[in-house]
């Protein structure tokens, strides 16, 4: 059978990149443990993104999954793709629904709060400083502003460190890192939104689980390991009882 040539040659090692960091697969989707580093989508300053990736699972049509949401460059963990366009159809209409659960786990250090759980409600917009956009806190009414909402539960506590599980009930850009930081306690690696916070290491901030209708009917339950660079920092801040 002749390639198609719309199809870019991937190298036996990007194939095999491909299908290591495959979680799920079945007719219509796929779904990924994007390493942290790896930008879900190309651009002008980005090398090799899962995007690109995907044509490792494309058909001798040239029809190729795409994306139905986005994590961070610096976000590990679950992202989903759809393999046909009534299930990308399906599968955004369950994301701008917010009909998907989406779950995730951070590591914090600040100023804890004192309950062990609760809800921020605080609309975000995009701002551009030192031509870099980032997210603020917006006031009730202020022009751009997206109303944003985050659950969080402590799981575990040392000092000023934590182990946070995060329950997103919007997708703003940054939302959680915002939140987080106007919580106090800003997500460890987080140059951006927690001054003091840079470890050298990236944004602690993981993907964890996702539930969302399938195309085809039912509830699908994807889960994401913690990486090893997320359980070490968990360790070394003494949290690692929380992630059991």
């Amino acid at each position: 059978m002749t390639r198609n040539r719309d199809i870019p040659a991937l190298s036996p090692e990007t194939v095999a990149l491909a299908r290591s960091l495959l979680i799920h697969e079945d007719a219509v989707l796929l779904a990924f443990n994007k390493p942290s580093g790896m930008a879900s989508q190309g651009g002008s300053s980005v090398g090799q993104s899962l995007d690109d990736l995907l044509w490792a699972f494309a058909k001798s049509n040239g029809k190729r999954p795409r994306l139905v949401h986005r994590l961070d460059q610096g976000t590990s963990g679950v992202i989903l793709t759809a393999r046909t366009q009534p299930a990308a159809a399906s599968l955004s209409a369950a994301f701008a629904g917010r009909e998907a659960k989406k779950t995730y786990l951070a590591l914090v250090k600040g100023k804890l709060p004192p309950a062990e759980h609760g809800v921020i409600d605080a609309s975000l917009v995009k701002v551009e400083e030192g031509g870099r956009p980032r997210m603020i806190l917006a006031r009730e009414g202020r022009k751009g502003a997206q109303p944003a909402r985050t659950g969080w539960h402590v799981l575990a506590r040392n000092g000023d460190h934590a182990l946070i599980q995060i329950s997103p009930e919007t997708g703003r850009m940054h939302q959680i890192r915002v939140h987080l930081m106007s919580l106090g306690c800003p997500i460890l690696g987080d140059g951006l939104y927690g001054e003091g916070q840079a470890t050298g290491a990236r944004v602690m901030l993981h993907a964890a689980r996702l539930e969302v209708p399938h195309p085809d009917g039912g509830t699908l339950t994807l889960e994401a390991p913690v990486p090893e660079d997320f359980q070490t920092m968990a360790e070394k801040a003494g949290l690692q009882a929380g992630l059991k």
